[in-house]
């Protein structure tokens, strides 16, 4: 074989460095460099809460869940056996490579109804919100699913309806269609609240007079019943199970007492965690097209999409007996990010120096932040240049893997009693607690909100067993009266020291109780 020609080897990184200056090339860059970061981040963090509860309790492979479908729950199992590991990056890498594929659709999105370069913008903005960029982009959670699976919905449908370009050749509408309820499917199959967008494409349907005339045809439908049959193993789990998951997530609107304030709390909650100099150009370019209306069919599928989680769980906030938490209506804000990618794409191009301004502080901002948050969570570094905090309230325990328990308990022989279970309080202490011990003991929860280890352990399961309790500010007075007829006896135990990168950070208490009652706790639900 002859050698390559000496201009092939001056051509191919030219035509290279041509590619990545197009649009396509820059969003590549930007997928690889923000995957990097991640990854960093990724290695960086311990698990979150939620993190830590999901791979801990999702270790058996089930078709539903308590707290939400079970797509998230899916993945980090997959992960887990994949590699053989629950290292917190290993169960991220699904996120992280979902969000990736997240921002390549973004961008197709946005170029389809707009242009390419408005795409990118898009693509850009988007990985600077830190309730996008950062939570969803790479946590263990059902956020980074249902956002990669609503994108993929909604370009589906920009194709099926066609908004954009027209199409060279044929149009192959049934393929779209159903590609948008095969991902709709998917999204449901992530996080209920999908259908809040979903509910979306309809009004956008039934609003818009050119594309109406889909509803008399077999197409959506044909997309919805494939949504149905993708959603169908959480219906038959929750038929199983009494409708839990559907009740639990169902509880959170329940009415309560008014509260005038409270949607403009959410929607700040909802601006901090966008960032507010992003929130207020979204909101800008949301009313914008909302003033334009069906005429505009691009801006208003996009106003359709959006205005259900916006909209909807601020005025849940208003009576709702629970929390609305801010991140609940990132799904909305999300199809918001083409609409602000057009308006920034038309300021660059024009030389706006306060745009590039704009985007290099929010960059510079979100980049500081999370080089902070993950020295000090890695490092403890902050005791060092500030007075140290007293235990129990180092703000990183969150984020903190509580590897130091399982060491402790084990250097104490206490995980190496035969059949000893150990217990949690709180179905967050209770997801820790397992996740730390990595399978080494079964653990179970005693309090009355167990989540989903009121479906994978009861506590009949165990009758006759001691159990080793973990109880985080916990009092032992309080302990010893609400759990006491639970067992034969308890003995109070020396408490272990959780420590955070080699400085205490919490004194757990821990108990030991014999011989565990076989009416203490319900039986396993599942």
């Amino acid at each position: 074989m002859s050698p390559p020609a000496r201009g092939y080897r001056k051509t191919a990184p030219a035509a290279l460095r041509a590619w990545l200056a197009t649009p396509p090339g820059v969003v590549a860059g930007l997928i690889l460099a923000t995957m990097l970061v991640r990854l960093a981040i990724g290695w960086a963090l311990g698990l979150g809460i939620d993190e830590s509860y999901m791979v801990a309790a999702g270790r058996e492979l089930h078709l539903g869940y308590f707290d939400h479908p079970p797509l998230a729950w899916w993945l980090a199992w997959a992960a887990a056996r994949l590699f053989h590991s629950e290292a917190g990056l290993v169960v991220r890498l699904p996120f992280i490579g979902l969000f990736a594929a997240s921002t390549w659709l973004l961008y197709r999105l946005t170029a389809r109804l707009y242009t390419p370069r408005a795409g990118v913008w898009a693509a850009v903005t988007m990985n600077m919100a830190p309730v996008l960029g950062v939570t969803t982009a790479g946590w263990v959670l059902p956020d980074g699913p249902l956002v990669c699976a609503l994108l993929g919905a909604a370009l589906c449908l920009a194709h099926a309806l066609p908004l954009g370009p027209p199409a060279s050749g044929r149009p192959h509408a049934w393929r779209w269609w159903l590609g948008a309820g095969g991902c709709a499917g998917l999204a449901l199959l992530a996080k209920y609240s999908a259908l809040l967008t979903l509910a979306g494409a309809l009004l956008y349907l039934l609003t818009q007079r050119e594309h109406r005339r889909w509803l008399a045809r077999p197409h959506p439908y044909a997309a919805a019943l494939l949504a149905g049959l993708i959603f169908a193993p959480v219906l038959a789990w929750n038929a199983r199970h009494g409708w839990a998951s559907f009740a639990f997530q169902g509880a959170r609107s329940v009415a309560g007492p008014l509260h005038p304030l409270a949607p403009f709390m959410v929607l700040a909650g909802e601006a901090v965690f966008l960032l507010p100099w992003i929130w207020l150009p979204l909101m800008a370019a949301y009313a914008a097209a909302l003033r334009r209306g069906p005429a505009d069919a691009r801006g208003w599928l996009l106003c359709c999409l959006a205005v259900f989680p916006i909209v909807g769980f601020a005025l849940i906030a208003l009576w709702a007996r629970g929390r609305v938490l801010f991140h609940w209506a990132a799904p909305g804000y999300l199809f918001l990010f083409p609409l602000l990618g057009v308006a920034v794409a038309r300021r660059v191009a024009s030389g706006s120096r306060v745009v590039r301004a704009w985007l290099l502080g929010s960059a510079a901002v979100v980049g500081t932040g999370l080089l902070l948050v993950g020295s000090e969570v890695s490092l403890n570094w902050l005791p060092g240049v500030a007075e140290n905090f007293a235990l129990g309230t180092d703000p990183d325990l969150a984020a903190v893997n509580w590897t130091s328990l399982r060491a402790d308990l084990d250097a104490r022989g206490l995980l190496g009693r035969p059949g000893l279970v150990v217990a949690a309080l709180r179905w967050h202490d209770a997801g820790k607690v397992d996740y730390a011990l990595g399978g080494a003991a079964k653990v179970i929860c005693l309090g009355d909100d167990p989540r989903e280890y009121g479906y994978k352990y009861g506590g009949a399961d165990f009758a006759g067993d001691d159990v080793l309790v973990v109880a985080p500010r916990s009092d032992a007075a309080a302990f010893l009266k609400d759990f006491g007829p639970s067992f034969d006896r308890i003995e109070t135990l020396r408490p272990v020291m959780l420590r955070h990168a080699g400085r205490p950070a919490m004194r757990i208490p821990l108990f030991l109780g014999y011989r565990l009652h076989a009416g203490a706790m319900p039986r396993s639900r599942r």
